[in-house]
């Protein structure tokens, strides 16, 4: 048995009366008393599930119960929408799945905030950083960024460049933040601090002969959260104002 035969956002309408299994959240559930609609959604986007009573009274009950971020398999048939119910919003707003079976694979206790709730609170969003992760827009913005790092890559490499990794722990070097430290667990009183920039290790890679170098670094530094004081005080300035 296969857990799903295409991503939600993937459906088209060349998949039209062919049997598919989907996997992934109930983004949102629309319940007209006999049929029941659901959004299932992944990462690529949304498909329209339909539970009928009359072809699958068992899955059509099952949907009653659904609620936002229940994670959810179903099984069935891909047919047309009628016409007055294409969505042009979506790309798979010309089709939807008639189920057949559905299972519940996991539910949502109530949310603490609503996946397209805007200007939710940043440490109830870290809280639930699993939940913040499915918001349309963090998302798109790991996909771009994951997109972006893959141009840089074949860039590079199509340039003759060489992508290597310099060490993340190593010794304390004149930068201009502060270290953050790693205490050595064989040399106690010994520290490993965290680069602040791979600027010593890159020289030491052109001098050894990797002329040809590329790293998309990571740099730790022990800086103040500067921003965040200087919007405390614009803050204060207004409300003296």
């Amino acid at each position: 048995m296969n857990w799903r035969d295409l991503m939600c956002g993937d459906v088209r309408p060349e998949h039209v009366g062919q049997r598919l299994a989907l996997a992934g959240w109930a983004d949102s559930r629309r319940d007209h008393g006999g049929l029941v609609f659901v959004d299932l959604r992944d990462r690529t986007g949304i498909c329209q599930l339909v539970l009928n009573p009359e072809r699958a009274p068992e899955a059509a009950e099952k949907g009653h119960a659904i609620r936002n971020e229940f994670v959810l398999r179903a099984e069935g048939e891909v047919v047309r929408r009628a016409p007055e119910a294409v969505n042009p919003n979506i790309p798979t707003g010309e089709v939807e799945l008639q189920v057949d079976s559905l299972e519940i694979l996991s539910s949502s206790t109530p949310l603490p905030f609503q996946l397209d709730e805007e200007n939710v609170d940043e440490t109830l969003r870290l809280r639930y950083r699993w939940l913040d992760l499915r918001r349309t827009k963090m998302q798109r913005n790991i996909g771009l960024r994951s997109r972006m790092v893959s141009a840089i890559r074949r860039t590079m490499e199509g340039g003759g460049f060489l992508e290597i990794e310099t060490p993340i722990l190593f010794k304390p070097t004149p930068e201009g933040a502060r270290d953050f430290i790693v205490p050595s667990r064989l040399q106690p009183s010994r520290f490993f601090a965290l680069p602040q920039s791979p600027q010593i290790l890159k020289q030491l890679l052109v001098i050894g002969g990797f002329d040809r170098y590329f790293q998309i670094a990571r740099c730790f530094r022990d800086e103040d959260l500067r921003d965040v004081s200087a919007v405390q005080i614009t803050q204060g300035v207004d409300e003296q104002k």
